[in-house]
């Protein structure tokens, strides 16, 4: 069945975020803000890691780097056009409007659980890998893998940040749902130049998440996603010309 990738990785969240919930309450404060700054710090090596086995190469026995302009160029015009659209403010202002739909005004953390977990767990090459091969063939088994580190992922979340973790279960699925759903209609759309390429860039922006959750919010990932979108259009202009 097609797309059942994407309803388990769904129902991986949602789990994740009731589990989070339960530690949540138990905890005193100031253990949330350590737990946060470790979920941070965390983030920060996990994009780290991410971003650097892709620029690190061994050519004859000598460390080198690739991939730095499009590093560089990615995340410059993708923030430049993120900047234009506004579209952490959108983002925000999204969480916003579910935040009071659930009645939780008073949650202060809600806007930055859903932004940030939505970020984390749908940058990544899995989730497009994952959800093009459901579509193509049906084989959901990426998805179900990423649903176990995602329900870890969420868990962890929500126990700092509550319940605002757990409405990043609707990210996932309209964006591994709309994934699934073009390669269902359009077969194999994606190279796996554009994939690793994604996975770099998209490692450098869970990078800044974790930035954020650590420290406080110092950068727009929100602003940066268009780097994304460049990053397939310059590969697909690459193989053209």
């Amino acid at each position: 069945m097609r797309g059942l990738g994407t309803l388990i990785n769904t129902a991986a969240v949602i789990l994740g975020g009731l589990l989070g919930l339960c530690l949540k309450n138990g905890m005193k404060q100031k253990t949330q803000d350590i737990l946060m700054q470790a979920c941070g710090v965390a983030t920060i090596f996990i994009g780290a890691a991410g971003t650097l086995s892709k620029m690190l190469v061994i050519n004859d026995g000598k460390l080198e780097t690739q991939g730095t302009m499009l590093l560089i160029f990615s995340l410059v015009i993708g923030s430049l056009i993120g900047e234009w659209l506004d579209i952490e403010q959108k983002m925000d202002l999204l969480g916003e409007k579910i935040k009071v739909a659930v009645k939780a005004q008073n949650d202060n953390h809600f806007v930055d659980g859903f932004v940030n977990v939505s970020l984390i767990i749908c940058v990544g090459a899995m989730a497009i890998v994952g959800s093009i091969q459901d579509g193509i063939s049906g084989d959901y088994s990426m998805l179900a893998a990423k649903a176990v580190l995602d329900l870890v992922i969420v868990l962890i979340f929500a126990s700092t940040y509550g319940v605002g973790a757990i409405f990043s279960a609707a990210a996932i699925f309209c964006y591994q749902g709309l994934i699934t759903l073009v390669a269902a209609i359009c077969g194999s759309f994606v190279s796996q130049t554009i994939i690793n390429d994604l996975s770099f860039i998209g490692s450098a922006l869970i990078f800044c998440v974790g930035i954020n959750v650590g420290f406080g919010k110092r950068i727009k990932v929100g602003n940066m996603l268009p780097a994304l979108i460049f990053v397939i259009i310059y590969d697909v202009m690459l193989g053209l010309f």
